[in-house]
């Protein structure tokens, strides 16, 4: 995901580069901007991956991929974590339970699925950044599938991180400049309750940050968000809207979209994270700035923002759109709110779970950027700390935080109330 709305991925290769030595292998590597576009007959809406495998080791690993017929494709790989992608039009899954968990040599595991009508991933966790040596389809012959085939070797980091660095800045630096739009005002809503977005992040094929013990962020933090909608709800004082309630898929854009379509009094985004080491553990609450407060709350918010990435969309058409969130940064009275519920959640939540040192931070996360709505993003804890991943596991602990937050929400609509007047 780009750092601001995203746009398309980079670092694809020609799905007929001829395989050669190490030496043009990393030379290759040096060209990482270019992107894979197969040539191959349109596929058909009842395209069906029957199968797939991993072969190979360390030095060298292949992934097939069965497929009733021969489809258009695009490989690319990411960093932080490392992954090839591979995207395809629509393609059913028909693989047996438990595919993609055991895998070999540089492919640590892989998962599929559909993003969206016509839209279908495959991605690839490596065990280290790697290099698409080659990639290709072979047309069904003899009784046998069609077989879409990638070959990947291993590269260095240290070429692997800073060419993709230059390709991004060298991205960013040529993006189209965009026109500020007109700021909208802040304005109370003209309704009896107040209605409030709640956002669990990630979802479907993007699973966010694994714990220690294999807890996804995706499902914690769909179970938290939904305990924080029960307790809302059933006190009669609001309205509550989610950006998903299943495993699926939402792009960052439609998550922003919904908050503003919904004229939301208050956008809560739900997360949990991870770092190198079990020691880091507790909640942090953010809060939208230009400029990060500190360097892991913007690294934080560029791994976030990436996650379109994930999904396989290119927002870089999306130029009214990023246009409208970007305003926010000069967005005063919005910022000012969304502020003072984090105040009022630490205040309530501290007196139930652990905050990290820091527990109030800010970064330019895309999700937070609807110009007209008071946003937050809530870190509920590190799934790579064996305690916190524990606590986002237990329904009762996610009950109990849920309560304050819901108590810090009464606290910050009586507040706004008093501020403004009504």
């Amino acid at each position: 995901m780009g750092i601001l709305g995203g746009r398309r991925p980079v670092m694809g290769f020609s799905g007929d580069m001829r395989q050669g030595k190490m030496a043009v292998r990393m030379l290759l590597a040096l060209l990482l901007l270019l992107a894979l576009a197969v040539p191959k007959p349109a596929v058909a809406a009842d395209t069906v991956a029957t199968g797939a495998r991993v072969g190979g080791d360390n030095n060298h690993t292949r992934f097939v991929a069965d497929l009733t017929t021969p489809v258009n494709y695009t490989v690319f790989v990411l960093p932080d974590p490392y992954r090839v992608v591979i995207d395809m039009p629509n393609v059913t899954f028909s693989l047996p339970p438990g595919t993609g968990q055991k895998t070999r040599g540089l492919i640590g595991e892989y998962r599929y699925g559909q993003l969206a009508a016509g839209r279908s991933r495959i991605v690839m966790d490596t065990v280290g950044p790697v290099l698409i040596e080659k990639s290709f389809i072979v047309d069904p012959q003899a009784g046998q599938p069609a077989r879409l085939v990638v070959d990947l070797v291993p590269i260095s980091e240290e070429v692997f991180l800073k060419t993709y660095r230059e390709e991004e800045e060298k991205a960013a630096a040529t993006a189209e400049a965009l026109v500020p739009l007109p700021i909208p005002k802040l304005e109370a809503r003209d309704r009896a309750r107040k209605l409030i977005v709640i956002d669990p992040g990630h979802g479907g094929i993007d699973p966010g940050a694994v714990g220690v013990n294999g807890t996804k962020e995706k499902d914690v933090v769909l179970g938290f968000a939904l305990s924080l909608r029960d307790q809302l709800r059933k006190s009669g004082q609001y309205d509550v809207v989610m950006t998903r309630t299943s495993d699926t898929f939402v792009s960052l854009r439609d998550r922003v979209r919904v908050a503003r379509k919904k004229k939301a009094d208050l956008f809560i985004a739900i997360h949990a994270d991870t770092v190198r080491g079990q020691q880091a553990r507790g909640a942090t609450i953010y809060t939208l700035s230009e400029k990060a407060s500190d360097a892991e709350a913007e690294a934080l918010a560029h791994k976030e923002n990436r996650a379109d990435i994930i999904g396989g969309l290119d927002l870089g058409a999306e130029s009214e759109e990023v246009t409208d969130i970007l305003i926010d940064l000069v967005q005063r009275e919005s910022k000012s709110h969304s502020m003072v519920f984090a105040r009022k959640a630490l205040g309530e939540m501290k007196t139930v779970t652990d905050f990290t040192g820091k527990p109030l931070r800010s970064a330019g996360f895309v999700v937070l950027k609807a110009p007209d709505v008071p946003s937050v993003l809530v870190e509920l804890g590190y799934l790579s700390s064996r305690h916190d991943e524990a606590q986002l596991s237990a329904p009762a602990w996610r009950n109990k935080v849920a309560s304050a937050m819901t108590r810090a929400i009464g606290k910050y609509f009586a507040t706004e109330v008093a501020q403004r007047g009504d």
